[in-house]
């Protein structure tokens, strides 16, 4: 499999796991100190290949994902399950297998500058994403099923209305659980 985009990865060892899963190039961030040189890489990768932000399913991760989104609103992003990056209570996307990793880079998702539909607060309990006691479970099947990873009840409407997700995508997805 080869993507075309450049990934927006934390680290060398995220690298090497994308290396051994896929044919993609790839820029580290180095953690949370982005220095302005890398910067400058992944602005001239946006302008000419377009990039892809797969960071780690964790807070770290995603306040590295918030500051390049940020930066480059029109991204692509890409969510692993925190289930797949797990291991000896390490979190990464170096402990995910290639098979994951190329599962949650096919369903990477680009933001919608307005979004068809907007979901609200009593759309997530209305289906049970938020409010119950399996609301997490039933985020985290979701989440796997649209490519939107894990996120507490908040963040996961924040992307499903970035992401311009249909209602239709959703109950069909739902209806699956």
């Amino acid at each position: 499999m080869k993507i075309k985009e450049t990934i927006v990865v934390e680290g060398r060892d995220d690298t090497a796991a994308i290396k051994r899963s896929i044919d993609a190039l790839t820029i580290e961030t180095h953690g949370y100190g982005i220095r302005p040189a890398t910067w400058d890489l992944i602005a001239k990768a946006d302008e000419t290949t377009g990039i892809i932000v797969f960071t780690d399913p964790d807070h770290a991760g995603e306040q590295i994902r918030k500051r390049i989104l940020e930066k480059f609103p029109g991204a692509r992003e890409a969510f692993l399950d925190r289930e797949d990056a797990e291991k000896d209570g390490d979190i990464g996307i170096e402990n995910a297998s290639p098979e994951s990793i190329r599962k949650a880079l096919e369903k990477a998702r680009a933001g919608e500058a307005a979004a068809a539909e907007s979901y609200s607060p009593d759309d997530m309990f209305r289906w049970g994403l938020a409010g119950t006691d399996d609301a997490a479970k039933r985020r985290t099947e979701l989440g796997k099923r649209l490519g939107l990873g894990f996120a507490n009840s908040k963040t996961f409407l924040q992307r499903l209305n970035r992401f311009g997700i249909s209602r239709e995508e959703i109950e069909e997805a739902l209806r699956d659980l």
